[in-house]
Parts: structure tokens; sequence; C-alpha cells
């Protein structure tokens, strides 16, 4: 596998000094996917070309009589009469002959080498007389089907992309994902689906994120080889040009339809409007934020709500991993018809952390929680160990959904922690270092299986991760004095600094001579300060509005717990903004009931806001496999301490010696 990638990666040797590093993957990667396609037309090109014959020249023959007259079995073709090989012999017009080659492409297939502007390639390479040599390199490597299948195939496009991404300062892992780890999300989704042998079955699976197209090709893969006779449609959507290219030109190969891989932006531009499948698959990049996206994605929300993809809410602009989830949701299969290419869809999701608990009570990511959890859409969530994806190192989980869930998962969630199930690699790719073997996978399906409490399975009720967040009041007391620092806030106050200069005078004045009558006083009864700030200001001739006097006696305050209750209009206390706390209360608790027995016994005065209370919730994965480990007794702490100071005395016994 990457012998293969190694060796064609090697025509950089080739572009070094004329290209910059980072632009050797625009070379690499088109002449990659040129010599598979070549590859893969040769045992038909004679057949090919004798069935298109004089009669269209100029025009598009039909597919359908290609494949019935050459048993051609792929949806494109190439009506050149040059070969990659071929076309080597002629190095006087090579560039010609290249360039008409791509073109005598069927439509679908030309159109991704438009998208790598692979015209402009040919004549930069002609102009630096590279392109023979280019050429001949790849001539070396057998990419034909027969040496390299199409799991290899992908492989290879995913090792290079990887090279690639490295050379520009790329992200590589959001382009593909780590094959074992969508070997384990196909076999999880696969688990349940008790039709899945039913001869000639019609599947259809979904990749928003479709990347080179692994998910979509192992998915294949999986469902063909437990029922040879299912028909697999395979659809997707990608925002890289270049990982687009890959995966149509792998989906063309495997004989999918022209329309079923669309570059565009999911988010914005979703393809297949109007359609659901029966199985999802998606690694969306982590933490990638939506800012770009954010007038389009906010718009849907505010006006189609729940008749579009985001009703739920809207999760941070810096982190857009749960859109991407409510938009695979939107897409799977709804239940109940009786028509087994109908039945429920499914869906597996890779997320890091952050979707699992991020955003307190009443945020958009709370709250798009709660309705994935109300409408009973997750199954399961799987927590995969560190280090397993390429370009980053933290924990990630496998979110599984289903639309239709089996009677015993119904209002439930089962929490699988596979952390510790992994194999050490022999050399680290990037950030990965870890990967699941097949026992590994066996064991994790195996878990999902029994849907039973482990050490490394827990069983929830969807209820157990909700939560209310109250907010908890304290009484505000005051006391009340004109004191210097008082004074100064007084005067630096927004209001009073509208005041003329004349009145602001006969204020510091009120002031002043209100501290000299009371000596630093401190008064505890608001009523009584505020007539004797009044009794001074009418001396000094001052007429102060009922709104600022207001804001003068409240500057003149501070919070004291022996101060004066103060009460508003209906005499119930104001609450204390700086004392204001909000608890998280389990969703079966009555929050008065918590109250007493929480926060009662410490703040009898304490009260709950009620107009405050949200609902939330929340997937603490790692708290439910948390396992506490007593710290070392003292005696052996100190057993230990002895021993390491007798070392160290005598060796100082020695040095003086």
């Amino acid at each position: 596998m990457f012998n293969h990638a190694s060796f064609i990666w090697g025509a950089a040797d080739i572009l070094r000094g004329t290209y910059k590093q980072h632009e050797y993957g625009d070379v690499i990667l088109p002449f990659t996917v040129l010599f598979r396609l070549d590859a893969v037309l040769a045992p038909t090109k004679e057949a090919v070309l004798e069935a298109i014959g004089p009669m269209y020249v100029g025009v598009e023959p039909p597919i359908a009589m290609l494949r019935n007259r050459a048993g051609h079995t792929y949806s494109f073709f190439n009506r050149s009469q040059h070969d990659l090989k071929s076309m080597q012999g002629d190095p006087d017009n090579l560039e010609e002959n290249l360039r008409d080659y791509v073109n005598a492409f069927s439509p679908n297939v030309r159109e991704i080498f438009q998208k790598y502007r692979f015209e402009d390639t040919i004549v930069d390479l002609a102009n630096h007389d590279l392109l023979l040599q280019i050429l001949q390199h790849f001539s070396k490597a057998n990419l034909h089907p027969d040496a390299v299948s199409n799991d290899q195939m992908g492989h290879i496009f995913e090792e290079l992309i990887r090279k690639f991404a490295e050379a520009s300062n790329e992200t590589a892992g959001e382009h593909f994902t780590p094959r074992e780890v969508i070997d384990l999300m196909v076999t999880l989704l696969l688990t349940d689906d008790e039709d899945l042998t039913v001869p000639g079955l019609i599947r259809e699976v979904y990749d928003p994120t479709a990347g080179t197209g692994g998910m979509l090709s192992v998915a294949d893969d999986k469902i063909k080889s437990l029922n040879p006779s299912a028909q697999v449609n395979l659809l997707g959507q990608e925002i890289n040009p270049a990982s687009y290219a890959i995966c149509k030109a792998d989906m063309v190969v495997k004989g999918q339809p022209i329309d079923n891989i669309v570059l565009g932006n999911t988010l914005t531009e979703p393809a297949f409007r109007n359609r659901t499948f029966h199985y999802c698959l998606s690694n969306p990049p982590f933490g990638v934020d939506w800012k770009q996206n954010r007038k389009e994605v906010e718009r849907e929300h505010t006006v189609a709500g729940f008749g579009g993809r985001f009703g739920p809410g809207l999760p941070r602009v810096s982190d857009g991993s749960l859109l991407f989830l409510m938009h695979m949701i939107s897409k799977m299969r709804e239940p109940g018809s009786a028509d087994e290419t109908q039945a429920a869809g499914r869906a597996a999701i890779v997320l890091n952390g952050s979707p699992l608990f991020t955003g307190g009570a009443g945020s958009g990511e709370s709250n798009i929680r709660k309705w994935v959890l109300e409408n009973d859409y997750l199954e399961a969530i799987i927590g995969l160990p560190t280090d397993m994806f390429y370009n980053t190192g933290i924990s990630t989980y496998v979110w599984i959904l289903s639309k239709d869930k089996p009677a015993e998962r119904r209002g439930k969630v089962q929490l699988i922690d596979a952390t510790d199930m992994f194999v050490k690699m022999r050399k680290s790719v990037g950030s990965k270092r870890k990967q699941l073997s097949a026992e590994n996978i066996a064991e994790i399906a195996q878990l999902y299986r029994d849907f039973a409490e482990t050490k490394h399975s827990k069983i929830f009720r969807t209820e157990d991760f909700f939560y209310r967040t109250i907010t908890v009041e304290r009484p505000l007391r005051l006391t009340f004095a004109c004191t210097e620092e008082r004074i100064e806030r007084v005067m630096a106050a927004k209001q009073v600094s509208k005041l003329s200069a004349d009145d602001a005078a006969a204020l510091r004045s009120t002031l002043t001579l209100l501290s000299q009558r009371g000596d630093g006083t401190v008064s505890t009864n608001r009523a009584q300060f505020t007539n004797e700030f009044m009794a001074v200001a009418t001396e000094k001739g001052l007429r102060l509005k009922p709104a600022l006097v207001k804001v003068i006696v409240n500057e003149l305050s501070e919070r004291d717990e022996d101060g004066e209750l103060q009460t508003g209009r209906l005499k119930t206390p104001e609450p204390d903004a700086t004392m204001r706390d909000t608890e998280n209360v389990p969703w079966d608790d009555d929050i008065h009931e918590y109250l007493e027995r929480e926060v009662k016994l410490f703040v009898p005065d304490a009260w709950i806001d009620e107009s405050k209370t949200k609902e939330g919730a929340e997937i603490p994965f790692t708290r439910h496999f948390y396992e506490y480990v007593p710290p070392r007794p003292l005696e052996e702490i100190d057993r230990d301490l002895d021993e390491v100071l007798g070392r160290i005395r005598a060796r100082l016994e020695e040095v003086k010696k």
C-alpha cells in the first residue's frame, strides 16, 4: 500500500526546483487518478473503440450501447486512439496527444480533471520539459485493478493526500478517516439490519463530508460481502476540489451514477435535498468554525425552523460539528414503510468531545442534544482511543443514531468505553500512533450487540442526561454612608456627569457636608439616609429628579451582611447580583426539594428565581467510566521517603570521606 504511494510521490524529485513544495500534489494527484482510470479501461479499450466506430465521430456514444456491445462494466469511457503508454512513443506531439486523450473521456470524467485545472498542468509541464519524465515515472507504477484493488487504491490516495497536506502545511485529517475507524462505524451500522441478506436488496449510503470516499467504499464492500446480490448506491458531497475529484473517480470506477458525488458546501448548498438514505456516515472536521456560512445557516434556522435542518438550535460559531449531526439526522429515512428498501435510516458520525457537553442549559448545543435525546435518535456513543487520527491526538467519539431503534433500546442510550482497546503502530503517521485491530473492532461490536452493563458498557435512560439549571438568589443587604471613596463613585456615575458644572459642584458640596455631619457614620436605613441627603440638598438649593436621587443613594451604598434588607414594590426581597449562583439539578429531582436539601442548609435565606430556570442536556461520558483510585497510605509514603533520604545521607557521607 505505502510502497505504491511512496513510489508515486517520488515524482516530487522530478518537480523539485521547478515547482514549489506545496505545488507537488497539484501535479501528482491528478496524474495518479489519470493512470488509475487508464489502467481500469485497458482491458476493454479495443472493444470500446470498435463499438464506437466512425458513426460517433464528434458525438458522445450512448453508455448503454458501449456496455452491451463492448461488455463494458463502467459508466465512463475514453474514445482516444491513444493510451498513456503508447503516446510516449511520440514525444514531439506528447502535449497535444495527452490533452486530446483527457478530452476524449466521457463528460463525467472530464469534469474531474477540470476541477484540477489539469490542462494548465499539462501545458506547464510541457513548457518545462517535464511532461515525458512524469509520464515515464507513473508508467512504472502498475495501478491495474488486478494489481491494486479499489480498497488499496483508496489507501494510496489517502497517503498521497497526507503527504500533500504535510508539504502544504494543511490538515490531512480533514480529507479522510483511518480505515479501521470506518470499519468499526460500518460494522455497527449494519448490526441491526435484519433484511441485509434479502436477495436483490437495495441500500443507499450517504456521506455529507465524503473526502476521498473511504467511508462509502468500505460500506459498499461490507454490504456486498454480506449480500453479493445487493444493489448499493453510494452518494456524497465534498467541499475540497482535490478530494472531490479523487472520490468521484473512485465512485465512477465502481460503476456509480455520474451525479452521485457532488462538489459543494453541505451546510449552505446541500445536495440531494429531497432524498433520505438507509445509512449515513460522516467525519466532519473537528472544531472548524462556520463563520463564513453564518448568514445562510441562521436564515435556515430562523425561517425554516423545524421544517429545515437546524430547527433545534445553533451551536457556537467556533464549532460546527453539531450542524453536521443535525444535517445527517435530516437525511436518515423515516420508519413506517412496508418496502424493505425504505427501512428506517441509521447513521454513524465521528465527533470530538465538545458536542457531548459544551454549552450550558438553554444554549444551542444543549438544545440540540436535548432534541436528539427527546426524539430517541441516539443509540450509542463509543469513546475511541486518543492518537487515532492523522492530524490530532484528541479524544474522539463515534455516535450511532437511528430513526427506528430496536424495542430493547428505545428510551435508552449505550455508552461504550473503548479508549483502552487499541494496538500501537510500529511507526507513527502524523499524529496517529494507535489503531484498532480486527479483534478490537470485534470486541466493541460485541459490546454493542450485547447491550448489557459491563465495565466497558453502561446503559442509561435518555432522561438521565437531562437536567435543570436553577438560579439561586440571595437577598440584597446594604449600608449607606458618605465616605470619600463613595463620593468619588457618585461623581463618576454616568447620570451625574450629565449635570451642569454648577449643579455638579453643588452636589459635591452637599455630599461633603453630609459626610461631615454624619462623621462617617454608616446607616442601615435607606429611607432615613435618603431623607437626610434630600434635606442637605435642599439647603444647598439643589433640585434633583427622583431617578437621579436613586442613582446617588445606590452609589453611596455598599453590600453588607449586617445591612438593611432591600425590598421591591411588592415588599419582596431584592436579589443581590453578586451573590447569585446557579445549580444543575438532576431531571428527576424536584427543584424546591433540591434547594432545601443542598442549599438552604448553608444559606437559609436563599430562594429560586423560577423565571430563570432552564432545561438542558449533556452527556458526561468520561465521568461515567471514572474509577476512583485511593491515594497510597501515609505509612507507605513515609517509608519510601525514609529510604530515599537514607540513600542521600549515605552518599553524602561518602563524599565527606
